[in-house]
């Protein structure tokens, strides 16, 4: 079986109750608790950037199945499932320990049940006991998978753990490399995919926030081995989510480079140029969702290698 990077199937999940988390925000410097007077009916205007975003995908072949979130239990951050399920190429699933415990009630066992009822499911691997022993790494938040190449990057943070890693890797067969990662003020960078973005010819990285010169020489060195070009973003590019990018596949077998419409607006002419190389650009706006929730499209979209069953 030849290994992709792409799909052309996303999950995703259409808010109940989208807004600002105060214990997200503890740790996510991307949220911005100053805009929650701005953003005042938030869960209506995510709704309509939600919904928007998933015309524009499916307007250009991508199969998006959408859950519709419950009222009850509220989870503001429902519409981040990335975070606690991710779906490969063997038909495997994994399961994540979330930092926060507002977030835990998002894994839904009847989103997973849907999942099965669609999908070919085969090892479900559970990571999420080890939040008990207040371990965590939050799916594909926290992993930046180079899925050809198989290796798993990821900045360390209060969400990732490195023993964490280890099993993930043994359990999926990656290779792992891990590094630190700052934001301007000195603080650590919440989930490695606010930061880095990974395309099969293609990395999205902010350099800057790497400052160890070895684990940055580390890296260059395997994005070179596996033929990436690499796109360097500011801090200021980062933290208008321009390395929350997702790579998808269109009807015609086409790669589609996912991006909010804020980051793409931070991007200069020389790197979308460098991007449009690898693929075409598709943008939404989702500013209330990226000011409360601190995270943008790529945190939206869990994608689907699963094999589809006949009943679909």
């Amino acid at each position: 079986m030849a290994l992709i990077q792409a799909t052309n199937r996303i999950l995703m999940i259409r808010p109940a109750n989208f807004g600002f988390n105060e214990e997200t925000a503890k740790n996510n410097a991307f949220q911005n608790k100053k805009a929650v007077l701005k953003h005042k009916n938030a869960n209506a205007k995510a709704l309509v950037e939600f919904d928007s975003f998933v015309k524009k995908l499916r307007a250009v072949g991508i199969i998006v199945d959408v859950w519709e979130d419950k009222k009850k239990p509220v989870k503001p951050d429902a519409i981040f499932p990335n975070n606690w399920i991710s779906f490969h190429q063997d038909n495997s699933v994994g399961l994540y320990p979330m930092n926060a415990v507002s977030r835990r009630k998002e894994r839904d066992p009847n989103i997973v049940d849907w999942i099965k009822k669609h999908y070919e499911v085969g090892k479900v691997i559970d990571f999420t006991a080890f939040e008990k022993e207040n371990i965590f790494l939050e799916g594909t938040g926290s992993l930046i998978l180079d899925r050809i190449n198989k290796v798993a990057y990821a900045c360390l943070s209060p969400r990732t753990d490195d023993v964490l890693m280890d099993r993930f890797c043994k359990a999926f067969a990656y290779k792992k490399i891990i590094f630190s990662a700052v934001d301007q003020n000195g603080m650590e960078i919440y989930h490695t995919n606010v930061m880095m973005a990974m395309g099969n010819s293609f990395v999205v990285i902010c350099k800057d926030s790497i400052t160890d010169q070895n684990e940055w020489e580390i890296l260059e060195k395997q994005f070179k081995k596996n033929g990436k070009d690499i796109v360097n973003i500011s801090w200021a590019q980062m933290n208008q989510f321009a390395g929350n990018m997702l790579l998808l596949i269109d009807d015609k077998g086409e790669n589609v480079i996912v991006m909010s419409t804020r980051a793409l607006k931070s991007l200069s002419t020389k790197q979308i140029k460098q991007l449009k190389k690898h693929g075409q650009i598709l943008h939404s706006d989702i500013k209330t969702i990226e000011d409360l929730g601190g995270g943008s499209v790529r945190c939206m979209m869990a994608e689907l290698f699963l094999d589809t069953k006949m009943t679909n």
